[in-house]
């Protein structure tokens, strides 16, 4: 019996820098297989991935033959794949390239960077969003860490290049392929080596994009923390989506949030200098310069 698939190419980030469109982008590709759904964190600890993201715990892709199961129906595809931003969130989950590296020695990797100023501000509001956020922005970036952890590529970058070396570990910046998706998206499949003629049908698609408005909030707020609890990051695989939807129309009240085109001047003055100081780390490793990221070096 031939052995079963497994990936070879990991998507590992960084979160908020575009990893679902070049999900996308990349299994349409006839020799490239990408698992769906996205986002299996297989290779996280389970109880760091509990902490990180309840909902994604209780899917079970932890147990390693659910997780091989994703990739049974690559058929003769040379390269498959799997994306998984949490695999780039030092320190609160620890040990990834490790496990990646006993689970497959010949593995690559993919790593986007963006701008990480508005990356960072686009994570509160995704937590926002999805209820695990209530702070306001300025009390947020001071007390939970990992939203400048996730911005700190240097630090999630380092273990990869030491484990799997530089020509395993292709780094993106976000803003080039949003600039040139065919330019950019033919480079990596050249990389990959299958063939760098292909054009993805789908290059003008956006997915996992946070929406400049939308409303939220518990209608009661014990239910916000059962939304949050690790029982229901069990439960909610198996609860169908229309009871889901049911319980959302009776048990939110709606209030619109409009997410800012800037955000507030105390708020980036509190980042930047933190931010630049990373940057320059993470330029010093990589040996380029990332002068493009002008709203981090923007100057009022």
């Amino acid at each position: 019996m031939p052995a079963a698939p497994r990936p070879n190419l990991f998507i590992i980030g960084a979160m908020k820098c575009g990893t679902s469109s070049l999900h996308a982008y990349l299994g349409t590709h006839p020799l490239i297989f990408m698992s769906s759904p996205k986002e299996p964190n297989h290779f996280v600890d389970r109880e760091a991935l509990h902490a990180l993201w309840p909902t994604s715990a209780g899917r079970g892709y932890w147990r390693t033959e659910k997780y091989l199961a994703l990739f049974r129906t690559a058929g003769d595809a040379m390269v498959i794949g799997e994306s998984s931003t949490n695999y780039s969130k030092l320190p609160h989950a620890r040990g990834v390239p490790e496990r990646i590296r006993a689970f497959n020695p010949d593995a690559r990797f993919i790593y986007l960077m963006r701008d990480p100023l508005p990356r960072t501000i686009s994570h509160y509001w995704h937590l926002v969003r999805s209820q695990f956020e209530r702070r306001d922005m300025l009390t947020a970036f001071r007390e939970e860490p990992q939203y400048l952890d996730v911005s700190h590529y240097a630090m999630q970058l380092r273990p990869y290049l030491e484990l799997f070396g530089p020509e395993r570990v292709k780094t993106l910046v976000t803003e080039e392929l949003q600039a040139d998706p065919l330019g950019t998206v033919q480079d990596i499949f050249r990389w990959l080596g299958v063939d760098p003629g292909f054009v993805p049908p789908n290059l003008d698609q956006r997915t996992g994009v946070t929406p400049k408005c939308f409303e939220y909030a518990w209608t009661v707020p014990l239910l916000r923390r059962f939304h949050r609890s690790r029982l229901w990051g069990t439960l909610a695989p198996a609860v169908p989506s229309a009871l889901k939807s049911a319980a959302r129309r009776h048990l939110y009240w709606r209030r619109p949030v409009e997410i800012p085109a800037s955000p507030p001047a105390e708020v980036a003055d509190y980042l930047r200098p933190i931010l630049i100081a990373r940057t320059d780390e993470l330029c010093r490793l990589l040996g380029r310069d990332f002068s493009l990221w002008t709203n981090l070096y923007a100057r009022d």
